[in-house]
């Protein structure tokens, strides 16, 4: 066991993991390269790492350092927390949330689009609510 971590660096299982990764992604460009609509999903995808590595990242860094200037420490990530989630929620439920596409989703699904805008705010601020108590707790605990 020494031997292998001194050859690659750490566990068997961390191997394990990276080759059952690598099997499972190579399994779902099979799956895309063999669908009709296969080439477009490809270019989404090369699209959204593009568009994530030269734009979205450089962004995150700058927003991270001005928020590290004006609160050192872990304070910021009772903001950055609930902010991620809340952003992740609008990605995923942005066409809701904007009612892109109503007649397409009451037809699907019988259901009408218009609480989605409503339930996401109320979700963001619930996330932000609980972030802001959990850091007046924690502060008062340490101030003790």
């Amino acid at each position: 066991m020494a031997r292998f971590r001194e050859l690659y660096g750490t566990t068997p299982l961390h191997l394990l993991a990276v080759v059952a990764s690598f099997a499972v992604a190579f399994y779902a460009a099979l799956k895309i390269a063999g669908s009709p609509s296969g080439w477009r999903i490809a270019i989404w995808f090369v699209g959204a790492a593009l568009a994530h590595d030269l734009v979205l990242w450089p962004l995150y860094t700058v927003l991270n350092r001005i928020a590290r200037g004006h609160r050192p420490g872990p304070a910021v990530n009772y903001v950055r927390v609930p902010a991620l989630l809340s952003g992740l929620l609008g990605l995923t439920w942005i066409g809701l949330i904007c009612q892109l596409a109503p007649d397409t989703y009451r037809a699907a699904t019988g259901l009408e689009p218009e609480p989605y805008l409503e339930r996401w705010l109320a979700v963001t601020a619930v996330l932000f609510l609980a972030s802001g108590v959990l850091y007046a707790v924690r502060a008062r605990r340490s101030r003790s």
